[in-house]
């Protein structure tokens, strides 16, 4: 990533009866303090946008290398302008090519340390925005720490996805708008592209591939996030989604036909309590289940980790007559989830393709 080193920047001032301005000499627009970020203390002021920031070069150059090269360079070869001011209240003046509100984040985790919030839309549009600056002026701590939340809601564990996927539906329950609790999942890999974060695009392009291509490809006027993908990842996008789709025609085939079901029917005295009953059972929830995801293509038909968990639990050990057939089937399941999470960043070529028979969908 190439760093911009700071710009000189002559301002003009002059003070009213009401109070002092200070003036863009380019543009003439007025520049404001932000009032929260501006200690009479400090010994440099941060320039982003129109918005100015005073604090102290100690406390950034004690976090990151890059700002304390970058406060020695500017010290060295500032030269003032006659008549012209290029420091404002006795603070040199750095201008910064950032967002003035992710500059604004990242100065307030700095000061007070991070504060992260639910990993929702608002939690991340300030994440991510001191997951960026974090990276590009190399504050590794805070890096770490950014990247650490956002796993939380893209995570690399299958445990963790269920986590994440219990809150979501929580969220969706007790919310009546159809919002989502978390981010697009088109921002979260945009993001991972630009400050290197490969541990979130697994999970990202696993929740995008779940969502119709009308939702995908459909810009959204409110988002602030950039709406589309790279060329390649639109092509990682719809490969996986493809195969997601045919994953879970594989698992329902298999359910039908898996071996431990056969296993268990042809020794009905010491496993199977009744092998006429299971066989029956197993047929009817290969048919219900054909019609719930592929036909009816009801809630879960583009989630093949969603399908697999309904699955093992059509027969509730609970419940069941046979209580070996069906916990068998929920050991199934759990199984073919865990071989469905190893596989998923192959589904979206995020990683080499290695052939190993352990890693099939129908291997048992």
């Amino acid at each position: 990533m190439q760093r911009q080193l700071p710009e000189e920047t002559s301002y003009s001032s002059h003070t009213s009866s009401a109070a002092q301005q200070i003036v863009d000499p380019d543009t003439g627009a007025e520049l404001h303090r932000r009032t929260d970020l501006w200690f009479d203390d400090g010994s440099v002021v941060c320039r982003a946008e129109d918005t100015l920031f005073r604090v102290h070069m100690s406390q950034l150059a004690r976090h990151s290398v890059c700002f304390r090269d970058m406060f020695s360079l500017a010290s060295s070869t500032r030269h003032p302008q006659p008549g012209r001011l290029d420091e404002i209240e006795g603070c040199p003046v750095i201008f910064l090519h950032d967002k003035a509100e992710d500059l604004a984040n990242l100065l307030v985790a700095l000061y007070d340390g991070p504060n992260f919030g639910d990993n929702g839309q608002d939690d991340f549009q300030i994440v991510s925005g001191i997951l960026r600056l974090s990276t590009k002026y190399i504050i590794d701590s805070l890096r770490e720490k950014a990247l650490a939340h956002l796993s939380i809601a893209w995570p690399s564990t299958l445990k963790g996805w269920d986590c994440r996927e219990d809150l979501a539906r929580l969220y969706e329950m007790q919310t009546s708008s159809g919002s989502h609790l978390y981010p697009s999942p088109i921002a979260v890999i945009n993001l991972a592209r630009e400050v290197d974060a490969p541990s979130l695009l697994s999970p990202a392009f696993y929740d995008l591939c779940r969502y119709p291509f009308c939702q995908i490809f459909e810009t959204s006027p409110s988002s602030s996030h950039p709406s589309t993908l790279s060329l390649a990842d639109t092509q990682r996008l719809c490969l996986g989604k493809e195969i997601a789709q045919n994953t879970i025609t594989t698992l329902i085939q298999a359910m039908g036909t898996s071996q431990y079901i056969r296993t268990h029917i042809r020794k009905p005295s010491s496993v199977c309590v009744s092998a006429a009953a299971c066989r029956k059972d197993f047929s009817e929830l290969f048919d219900l289940a054909t019609q719930h995801y592929l036909f009816d293509r009801e809630r879960g038909f583009c989630d093949p980790l969603y399908v697999a968990e309904e699955l093992g639990q059509l027969k509730s050990a609970e419940f069941s007559e046979c209580k070996p057939c069906a916990k068998s089937l929920e050991a199934w399941a759990a199984r073919e989830r865990q071989k469905m999470w190893k596989m998923i960043p192959l589904w979206f070529r995020l990683q080499e393709f290695n052939p190993s028979p352990a890693m099939s969908p129908n291997h048992d």
